[in-house]
């Protein structure tokens, strides 16, 4: 028996500090929100005021300074504030920005065939860029978009 208890024992620690490690990611480093309602905090805790309540899954934010389960993170806007850890997706994502509709084509190409015109403030996952293009999937419509017209591309 205690062979077996000194064998385990490692093997669950060693599964505890797994998740634990993965929330400390070397900054800045982008993320998307995990949830339809976000808080953002002045502080790190929730005894701080909610400066802002995101209402929008899949928003990307630039996550810029780590503190016991909170993270700093800047919005598109700018606006800085922290969020609960657990309420952050690793997962990559994007949002079309500037003026007018942006065009998203079949490839990495501007005169590749035109697949349909997106607004800005759209926002969807991000997935390779190639050359000034990247690959979005906004609702299940995938394609390609210029870089210049997303934030959350590129290094944070």
């Amino acid at each position: 028996m205690r062979r077996l208890a000194v064998s385990v024992f490692p093997l669950l620690f060693a599964m505890i500090a797994v998740p634990a490690s993965a929330q400390d990611r070397e900054v800045p480093y982008w993320a998307t929100l995990r949830s339809e309602e976000v808080n953002m905090r002045v502080g790190p805790s929730e005894a701080f005021p909610i400066e802002w309540v995101y209402q929008r899954e899949g928003l990307p934010v630039k996550v810029i300074r780590l503190r016991e389960g909170w993270r700093l993170v800047e919005d598109p806007d700018g606006a800085r504030g922290w969020i609960v850890a657990r309420l952050l997706n690793p997962k990559r994502g994007a949002i079309v920005v500037g003026k007018g509709v942006a065009e998203i084509r079949a490839s990495a190409d501007g005169e590749a065939k035109l697949l349909w015109k997106v607004e800005p403030g759209n926002v969807g996952s991000l997935g390779d860029c190639d050359s000034g293009w990247c690959r979005m999937d906004i609702g299940g419509h995938k394609g390609w978009i210029r870089e210049d017209r997303l934030w959350g591309d590129g290094e944070p």
